[in-house]
């Protein structure tokens, strides 16, 4: 057998209707074309098991053929190419038969559903994006390109303006504006040092208790009539987006306040007061790990969700699922596990995106959305200036003493290196240390 063809495996592909397979094939640009299934072509795309070709293949697939969905697709091992191709040949003939049919089932491959999205990526001024710096495939890798293409605001991102001869550099966020052709293009929201509440938004004048509301809950609690338009007014919601402190609304005409919310049906003044902006509380929601639980639920207007608040001294963990096992298919370590249970912004390396490169940044369990968020570096250094996340402290000390040679008071005695997760001496070490104390032995 050809050492090369262990672990790998061939794609063929089978139009439906018919019996006859083909091999896949995608050069290096991209392209796809289908050939007869002959051992002697080396040109057959041959996948590691475990790879993710799988992806920018039915990508590449799906944008270069009409009706992708004609199309079924299967997968046999490289070392038994010729054997296996005949045996699959064999059951089309006769699928039905129950052995035919789970060796049919045995090899075929579910090509992803492609996720449909309220806005066309297509439709978007792409050049206008990269005047900042900005480039799809960045917002793709960060998982920004999604939030973007659900009317959504990205993350905190760099961006570089140009004005003649210099350069402006700062940090922004991103959503999609409509234009009156179609497209859509970039609208910046940038940082502001603080919310500007003094000043009439677009004719409201803010009240005690509205910057009150605006800066402790983020959100008005009430509708407010902004005048976009001399002389026409328009009822909104309004938010403050606490990552860049600037003032979002939302029309009252689009809020959709649903009969339900997280297993609880709504009555009709929870309803009303929802419409309205104001904070409901609701009891006996069901959180995604079953757990029923109690919160405060509210319109934001900048996420355009309604979200769950908490009081200082209640757990949200009762709302959240449970601790994930794995992130973008990286299997976490206990402690992290442990670290983001207990709300702390864990470092991750090794993910990998669409096309294969490595990359690495921070991750914490949202507890509202149950969800994991990730940060690249710079993002997670704003937000820990910011104090906005718990930066993950439990290997610090074993950091410091196995790579830094550092030492404390409780690690200073101590020769051999903590193990994974270990900041001082356990029972057997301290025991050791102890006796050679007492028997005047001194310690490096």
């Amino acid at each position: 057998m050809n050492e090369k063809l262990k672990d790998q495996d061939v794609l063929l592909v089978k139009e439906k209707g018919s019996n006859e397979l083909q091999t896949a094939k995608m050069d290096k640009a991209g392209n796809i074309s289908t050939a007869k299934p002959d051992e002697r072509n080396p040109d057959f795309l041959k996948i590691d098991r475990g790879g993710n070709v799988f992806e920018n293949f039915f990508e590449n697939f799906s944008r270069q053929v009409k009706d992708p969905t004609r199309f079924e697709f299967f997968r046999v091992p490289a070392e038994m190419f010729q054997e296996a191709v005949q045996k699959l040949q064999e059951a089309f003939s006769d699928p039905d038969k129950p052995e035919n049919r789970e060796f049919i089932e045995t090899h075929r491959v579910e090509a992803p559903t492609k996720k449909e999205y309220a806005i066309n990526p297509d439709h978007i001024n792409w050049e206008k994006f990269e005047r900042y710096g900005i480039t799809r495939e960045g917002l793709e890798k960060s998982g920004n390109l999604d939030k973007l293409l659900d009317y959504q605001k990205t993350d905190l991102m760099p961006v570089s303006i140009k004005f003649d001869d210099e350069t402006l550099r700062s940090d922004a966020r991103f959503s999609l504006r409509k234009q009156e052709d179609g497209t859509f293009s970039p609208a910046v929201h940038l940082i502001r040092h603080k919310p500007d509440l003094e000043r009439p938004y677009f004719g409201i004048n803010f009240s005690y208790e509205d910057k009150q509301n605006l800066l402790t809950t983020g959100n008005l609690g009430r509708i407010a009539e902004a005048e976009f338009k001399q002389g026409e007014k328009t009822p909104i919601l309004l938010s403050l987006d606490r990552q860049t402190n600037e003032l979002i609304a939302f029309r009252k005409e689009w809020l959709k306040v649903p009969d339900t919310y997280k297993g609880v049906t709504l009555n009709e003044e929870q309803k009303q007061k929802l419409g309205e902006g104001k904070a409901v509380h609701i009891e006996g929601m069901t959180a995604k790990n079953g757990n029923p639980f109690s919160a405060d639920v509210q319109f934001n207007a900048d996420k355009r969700y309604f979200e769950l608040k908490f009081d200082n001294g209640q757990k949200q963990g009762n709302a959240q699922t449970e601790v994930p096992k794995t992130f973008r298919k990286k299997d976490l370590t206990e402690d992290q596990r442990s670290s983001l249970g207990e709300g702390k912004t864990v470092k991750i390396t090794g993910l990998e995106d669409k096309k294969g490169e490595k990359y690495g940044g921070y991750i914490t369990l949202n507890k509202e959305t149950g969800k994991t968020d990730f940060m690249f570096p710079y993002e997670y250094k704003q937000a820990l200036s910011a104090g906005k996340v718990i930066p993950d402290d439990r290997h610090k000390t074993q950091v410091a003493v196995n790579s830094e040679g550092k030492t404390g008071e409780a690690t200073k005695d101590l020769k051999e290196p903590l193990k994974q997760g270990q900041t001082k001496p356990d029972e057997k070490q301290q025991e050791d240390i102890t006796k050679k104390k007492s028997k005047g032995v001194k310690m490096q």
